[in-house]
This record gives C-alpha cells, sequence and structure tokens, in this order.
C-alpha cells in the first residue's frame, strides 16, 4: 500500500514538473512586463518607478533635447517645461529642450491612464503613451494619447505595431483641454484597444486597420515640438519667448487581470507561473487571447 501511494506521488511530481517546464517554453520571450498597478501623484521623482531622460534626444522629427531640469514638481503637480536655455549645446543639439518621465520597466495589458491640462502652440504635442523600444525581443510597439498644441480641442488615438503606424484618429473632445485638468487613458488587451477621456469610451481599434500591438512598453509622458518632417502634422513651432508647461497631476497602471470584469472583458484567461513546486513563487503573470488544451 505504501508502494503504491510512493510511485502515485512520484508520477504525480513528474507530471508537475513536466507540466512546469512545458509552461516556461511557452512563454513568450517579449514578456517583460512588471503587470503590477501603480498609482503615482507625482509628487515628486519616483526613482524606484519611473526614470527621468536626460542629455540626449529623439531624431530628426523632434525639436526638443531632454533634460532633467526642464521637469518641475509643485503642489502635487509634474510640469514638462520646453525652453531655449542653453540651447543647443546644453540641449543634445536641438533648438529647444523639454522634458520626458518614463517607468523603468515595461508594461503589459491593461489601462493606462493619467490626468493632463495639455500644452498650447502650434508645433507642440502633450503626450502619454507606452513604448516598447527596439531593443532584443521587441517589435517596436507604441499606443498613443497625443494633443496637439494647434488645436487643444482635440485628442489623437494612434497605435504602432512593428513600427508601422497610420492607425491616427482624431477626437473632438468638446473642450479646450490646455485650460483645465482631464482624465485620459487607453486599455489594451489581445483583441482591442480602447481611449477614455474622463471615462467615457470614445474611440475602438480592433485590429481590423492593422494587427494589434502585443510587445510589453515603457509608459511615458513628454512635451515636445515638432521639426523637420513632423512639422506637416505638428505645424512649425515658433518659441513665444517665454517658457511652455504641460501638466501633469497624476499617472495611473491597471493591469487587465485587476480591471473589473465588464472592462476586462475580451481580454483573455489570466495565468500565474511558478518556478518551484508548491506555488509560492510567482515567476510572472500573463494573460492569453486564447488557450491549447495540450494533454500530458
Amino acid at each position: 500500500m505504501m508502494n503504491k501511494a510512493s510511485n502515485s506521488k512520484k508520477r504525480m511530481m513528474v507530471w508537475l514538473l513536466s507540466c512546469m517546464l512545458l509552461l516556461s517554453l511557452m512563454m513568450p520571450t517579449v514578456t517583460s512586463a512588471a503587470d503590477i498597478a501603480f498609482d503615482e501623484p507625482l509628487n515628486g521623482i519616483n526613482n524606484n518607478l519611473f526614470y527621468t531622460s536626460d542629455g540626449w534626444g529623439n531624431g530628426v522629427d523632434f525639436g526638443v533635447g531632454w533634460r532633467a531640469a526642464n521637469q518641475e514638481f509643485s503642489n502635487g503637480i509634474m510640469a514638462l517645461r520646453l525652453d531655449n536655455t542653453g540651447c543647443p549645446t546644453n540641449c543634445a543639439g536641438k533648438n529647444y529642450a523639454s522634458g520626458e518621465y518614463a517607468t523603468n520597466v515595461k508594461y503589459g495589458y491593461g489601462r493606462v491612464e493619467a490626468r493632463i491640462k495639455a500644452a498650447k502652440g502650434t508645433g507642440l504635442v502633450t503626450a502619454l503613451f507606452t513604448y516598447s523600444g527596439q531593443a532584443t525581443n521587441t517589435s517596436n510597439d507604441e499606443i498613443d494619447i497625443e494633443i496637439l498644441g494647434k488645436d487643444t480641442t482635440k485628442l489623437e488615438a494612434n497605435y504602432f505595431t512593428n513600427g508601422v503606424g497610420q492607425h491616427s484618429t482624431i477626437i473632438d473632445l468638446g473642450f479646450d483641454s490646455s485650460l483645465a485638468f482631464h482624465n485620459y487613458a487607453f486599455e489594451w488587451s489581445p483583441t482591442y484597444i480602447k481611449w477614455f477621456v474622463d471615462g467615457n469610451l470614445v474611440h475602438t481599434e480592433n485590429g481590423s486597420r492593422g494587427t494589434l500591438p502585443t510587445s510589453p512598453g515603457h509608459i511615458m509622458a513628454n512635451l515636445w515640438s515638432g521639426a523637420g518632417p513632423a512639422e506637416v502634422w505638428t505645424g512649425p513651432f515658433v518659441y513665444p519667448g517665454t517658457p511652455i508647461r504641460a501638466y501633469y497631476d497624476w499617472v495611473k497602471f491597471t493591469p487587465a487581470s485587476d480591471l473589473p470584469p465588464g472592462e476586462a472583458e475580451g481580454t483573455g484567461l489570466t495565468a500565474n507561473y511558478f518556478n518551484n513546486m508548491d506555488f509560492t513563487s510567482l515567476k510572472a503573470t500573463r494573460t492569453d487571447a486564447t488557450v491549447t488544451s495540450i494533454g500530458v
């Protein structure tokens, strides 16, 4: 009787080890997301969660270099300031400097939101977005909330998959986003991206216009001026002689597994992956759009 129980336990252990090995092989290498909820009040720099871009610039489409000194905190509000102090020498060769704040790690499916007051002025872009980057095992994916300073009564929703965009949609806000704070959000799942303004759904993409993003991305906020080819989109920027600011009250992330059932509908099955036999050491959490039955 003891031998039968012992053999049964051994078979169970072998089965569990096989399942764990199979699950680890099934997990995509691109999954590097923290997928842990955060609610950042932006009362000051939070190095545990975010980094501040400093001392470099993007490509020819950007008229600013990123500078840590252009990020300000006051009374629970973060301001990203665009100016021309010390430029172009101290602005990565750009004519202007501005601020950018981004999470240290990448986040996957879920809801990204922030309370923002946009900057007004032709040539400017106030942004909240996710960006996977061009590192190994990523596909340069991006999901955007952008408010162009040339018309702050509108929001532009867009996404990029494998670096391919052209999914832009212009949304009439019904108010001037440069005059007061409003809540902006997007919800990302394997089957849709939904954009919200003050809690109201304003746009949905379901992949019919192009494959949806799949790679986790850094959550980022920035203010910049268009330059070069981007001026066709942003309009030409003329510095007014005094600093310009975009304001952020808070930024949040809620993973798909933590969203209310109605909001999370269609995201798939959430699975927890452990790296030990007693399921006490969580290795990762992933939401799968589809699940395949496998016999063991």
